[in-house]
């Protein structure tokens, strides 16, 4: 404590030592502090003087520098102001455009112009109300150009759906124009190097389809500039409602949208009118829609990128063409027109090469055709049914036809003129009219795409069911006819041998036309021979007929009296009449061929003595005298003269006699009454009256023996006639036996 003690002495010591060394200094710095005051003071008033004078100075400057600060707050408040504008003016800008756009439908710009104002411009200024305004509005008007765009498609679909009767019309005339240009360059190509394939009439055409180049020429005289379908539609809004979808997203619905209008309106185009089949401009603008309908598919197809594919125009054209060849099927079933039908065929090549041009196949339209070619060949067998009837008649005149007909006569060719000829003019006009026929047929079967051979086999098929079924069925028609007379049915004969001779030159005639050999293997044969030897054989049957009838006319004329006691002495009137009727008849045969002749002159014969025999066996008849049978011998010594005259050359001996060899021997059996010699050698070969049939005696003889009872009743006492009919029933007893006994053995 003590060491403490005297530390803090020494260092108070060191604080007193310190404080008096310092202490005159405080002093003196005090007495310099109050010096100082005094100045103080007077600087704290020139301070506060000043300060006042500045104050009073600086109120102006901060008045103006607040005036400064208001300017450049303002100014800050500009810039970023026009700052905020530049972002929204191209946005209000982009708008504008729109609307314009909008207004001048120009929607594929305007939908562009969306799509950078909610890309690019909106974003930027997104706060802003009017710009949400703006975005929630884009959505709507993209749905009003959805809308617009598909109302445009719609009045285009309405508009092709107008516009396909002109497509198609100009389509297929084109078509048909560069056909026609092809055939006539490839025409005159072949020109004195080769043969014409087809020559009508001598006249080498350049027809093709239907048309000549003539008319081709005019047509393009009249249509200088091609058009095409764009030139005739306009196809700006389906490109425009395409891409707008498109850019929408929504292609798919737009592409079935579109599809599906297509098939509605294709079905519409292939719905034919109910009266089609009565003119052909009812085919043709049939056609005509339905070409410009798919060349309005094939431009879209080409031109837009998956709106139809391939596959799609492939199905609906398949679609259609099974329609087409339904509604063509039906409606030329009605015509009966051959021209029209002709111009149908020529339509149809145009419309298949038309289509084919653009890549559809149209083969089935080609089959199609072979069936109309049936119809077509039907409608010409009718017309030429006609004509052929027309042409039934027997004159001997001719006109310019004769030097078209191939015949050749020496003896008639030394005839001055006028010539007459064993023919009807029907014979060379039918012959034309065959080969006008085979000339019609060949303009169905050209453009077919068919080779030689089978237009060949066409025209050959063709001929013969014009030769088999037409003039075949008009011949046979004109032969049974109930007023025909025995010279036409000569005249006939005569006719259908020359035309069975000319058909030999009706083959030439087609293998001219077509060059086709007769030896190829395939080759058809025509079938006019049997035709015409049918029709002859016909016309050789009736003439039999109608000589039967007519001698049956004369015999129903006969007037015997039966009961006579004696003959008149001569032959009876109508046997008379009914022998020149026939030698005036046969006189006409001279014409036909030998056996014709021979057959009807014996048939007549035959049926003259047959009807003889049945008047004496009429069962009506009861009665017949000796008298009678006397009279009745001399017209059968008539007839017999008839046929030994040899009214017909060519028979043999006394041929023509037998046919009345029945009556003779039956007739000289009453005559001479010979009966023991008939009863002796019945039965012998050698018998004298072989051809008497025991019951045919018995029936006349009972006929005798009747009137022998009636005109002897007051005679019955004499012995002469006792006797006689006694002989009467004896012969009629054996004859009755011998009658049953050819009953029994039989």
């Amino acid at each position: 404590m003590e060491k403490l003690d005297a530390r803090i002495r020494n260092h108070d010591r060191e604080i007193e030592k310190m404080c008096n060394f310092h202490h005159q200094g405080f002093v003196d710095a005090i007495t310099e502090l109050l010096k100082v005051r005094a100045d103080a003071e007077k600087l704290m008033g020139q301070v506060t003087d000043t300060n006042r004078r500045l104050q009073d100075a600086g109120r102006e400057v901060t008045a103006q520098t607040e005036e400064v600060i208001r300017c450049r707050i303002q100014q800050r408040n500009m810039t970023t102001t026009v700052e905020k504008l530049q972002l929204c003016i191209p946005v209000l800008e982009m708008y504008s455009k729109l609307k314009e756009q909008l207004e001048s439908k120009r929607y594929y710009a305007a939908l562009k112009t969306m799509e950078q104002l909610e890309n690019i411009y909106i974003p930027r200024v997104s706060q802003y109300r009017f710009c949400q305004i703006m975005a929630e509005t884009l959505p709507k008007l993209r749905e009003e150009i959805k809308e617009i765009s598909m109302s445009d498609l719609k009045d285009f679909l309405e508009s092709i759906r107008k516009h396909s009767d002109k497509i198609g019309e100009t389509a297929m005339r084109q078509a048909q124009q560069h056909r026609t240009f092809i055939s006539a360059v490839q025409k005159q190509a072949s020109l004195g190097c080769a043969k014409p394939l087809y020559s009508l009439n001598g006249r080498t055409t350049l027809q093709h389809n239907g048309l000549v180049a003539g008319d081709a020429a005019e047509e393009e005289e009249a249509d200088d500039e091609v058009l095409t379908a764009q030139d005739l539609v306009d196809f700006s809004p389906v490109y425009r409602c395409l891409h707008i979808y498109t850019i929408l997203g929504d292609r798919e619905t737009f592409e079935n949208y579109y599809r599906k209008q297509r098939k509605k309106q294709a079905r519409l185009v292939l719905q034919p009118q109910s009266n089609m089949h009565e003119t052909v401009e009812g085919y043709r603008k049939y056609f005509n829609q339905i070409v410009g309908f798919f060349v309005v598919e094939d431009h879209i197809l080409h031109a837009t990128q998956g709106l139809v594919t391939r596959a799609f125009t492939d199905e609906l054209w398949n679609m259609a063409l099974s329609k087409i060849i339904a509604v063509l099927r039906t409606h030329s079933s009605y015509c009966n027109d051959p021209d029209l039908v002709l111009e149908l065929k020529n339509l149809i090549v145009i419309f298949a090469d038309t289509l084919q041009g653009y890549g559809f196949s149209v083969n089935r339209l080609f089959d199609l055709l072979f069936e109309i070619r049936d119809q077509y060949n039907e409608t010409l067998l009718k017309k030429w049914a006609l004509v052929f009837r027309h042409l039934q008649n027997f004159s001997f005149h001719f006109h310019t036809e004769i030097f078209e007909f191939p015949f050749h006569d020496a003896e008639i060719e030394k005839q001055p003129f006028p010539k007459k000829l064993p023919m009807s003019q029907s014979v060379p006009q039918i012959y034309i009219q065959v080969k006008e026929f085979i000339y019609a047929s060949l303009k169905f079967s050209e453009s077919l795409h068919r080779s030689s051979t089978e237009i060949d086999d066409m025209l050959r098929k063709s001929a013969n069911l014009l030769l088999t079924r037409t003039l075949s069925g008009c011949l046979q028609n004109l032969i049974k006819k109930p007023h025909i007379g025995l010279t036409e049915l000569v005249q006939i004969i005569i006719n259908t041998t020359h035309l069975e001779q000319a058909c030999k030159y009706l083959e030439d005639f087609i293998t001219n036309i077509t060059n086709v050999s007769p030896e190829t293997i395939h080759t058809t044969r025509l079938y006019g021979l049997s035709t015409f030897k049918d029709a002859r054989h016909a016309a050789e049957g009736e003439i039999y007929t109608k000589l039967n009838q007519k001698i049956d006319e004369f015999i129903q004329l006969a007037d015997y009296e039966w009961g006579m006691a004696e003959s008149d002495g001569r032959a009876s009137g109508y046997l008379m009449d009914l022998i020149n009727f026939l030698r005036s008849t046969f006189q006409v045969f001279t014409h036909l061929p030998g056996k014709v002749a021979q057959t009807a002159c014996m048939s007549a014969c035959k049926h003259l003595a047959t009807s003889l025999m049945q008047m004496l066996l009429d069962t009506e008849l009861k009665q017949i005298s000796m008298g009678a049978i006397q009279q009745f011998n001399l017209d059968v010594i008539q007839c017999e003269l008839f046929a030994s005259s040899e009214p017909v050359p060519g028979f043999q001996g006394d041929t023509l006699q037998l046919a009345f060899i029945d009556l003779r021997q039956l007739l000289d059996l009453f005559m001479v009454w010979d009966w023991s010699t008939y009863l002796a050698d019945y039965g012998q070969p050698t018998s004298k009256y072989l051809r008497v049939n025991p019951s045919t005696a018995l029936a006349l003889l009972e006929k005798m023996k009747d009137t022998s009872k009636k005109n002897n009743i007051f005679s019955q006492f004499r012995k002469n006639d006792r006797d006689k009919q006694k002989l009467i029933e004896t012969v009629v007893k054996q004859l009755r036996s011998l009658v049953n006994g050819m009953s029994q053995h039989s």
